[in-house]
């Protein structure tokens, strides 16, 4: 499934979504940008797909905005330009979106990585919040997604320098959680999607998705109130059997509970 620039693979309840323009390490186009929002929402509605993988063809997983236009690349923006052009964001999918960071994340390459759930990322690649550089800003609500993830001074120190670093520094500050050789990269976080779509019920992941993002603009209280509020949702409900009794009787579960069947907030 997908175009040219993006392509869709799902098995046994993993969809792995493909930048793929390999011959120019994947740079963004706009093109690319719709295809990666078609991805997300197809898979975000298609119920067999329990969740997803991002990565990249060939050696990079994007080297940033294809700058092919040279000066012009950042060009006056027209009516209805948006410095967030994925649509849905990765983090409004009601399943996992792990980012499979084979290579190279470079600019948007990297800011939209940053909406993902999960990132694995290679050793050796080299990241750059690289747009101060270019003579632009940050996109993809990187303003809000990198200071969540590792805190403010460390952001403004990717962020405000633009400067290159590798995907084992990325672990270390708090960017990705595994830095794996190149080639493994895109099987460890199929192996984590797998162990998602096998051993956790939907509507438990989804809900539980959606208060890890929103946790931000919460206080405890808040947070107990849903906590609360989602629990009447699952509680009682066959999946919350079901896990249970897969547990006791050693075998994997068989969900029946859809993320269609949620109320939308």
């Amino acid at each position: 499934m997908g175009d040219e620039h993006v392509t869709v693979a799902v098995d046994d309840g993993v969809a792995v979504v493909t930048l793929n323009r390999p011959e120019k390490l994947n740079a963004f186009t706009g093109q690319m940008g719709a295809g990666l929002g078609q991805a997300y929402a197809d898979c975000d509605s298609d119920e067999t797909v329990r969740a997803l993988v991002v990565t990249g063809a060939g050696r990079a997983f994007c080297a940033g905005a294809d700058l092919d236009p040279g000066a012009e690349t950042f060009g006056a923006p027209g009516d209805g330009f948006t410095a967030s052009p994925v649509r849905p964001r990765a983090w409004e999918v009601r399943k996992p979106v792990i980012a499979a960071i084979n290579g190279h994340a470079i600019g948007i390459g990297l800011t939209l990585a940053m909406q993902c759930d999960i990132r694995l990322v290679a050793a050796d690649a080299k990241l750059a919040f690289a747009h101060v550089r270019r003579g632009v800003l940050p996109d993809a609500q990187a303003h809000w997604t990198v200071p969540r993830a590792i805190g403010l001074a460390r952001a403004a120190d990717l962020l405000l320098t633009g400067r290159t670093f590798t995907g084992g520094e990325a672990v270390a500050l708090g960017l990705a959680s595994r830095a794996l050789s190149a080639a493994d990269v895109l099987p460890a976080a199929h192996e984590i999607a797998h162990d998602i779509a096998m051993h956790t019920a939907p509507q438990s992941v989804a809900l539980s998705k959606r208060l890890l993002w929103a946790r931000a603009a919460l206080d405890a209280d808040e947070v107990e109130r849903l906590e609360t509020e989602y629990h009447h949702l699952v509680m009682g409900a066959p999946d919350a059997r079901e896990g249970v009794l897969a547990w006791v009787e050693r075998r994997d579960p068989q969900w029946t509970g859809r993320v269609g069947e949620l109320p939308s907030s």
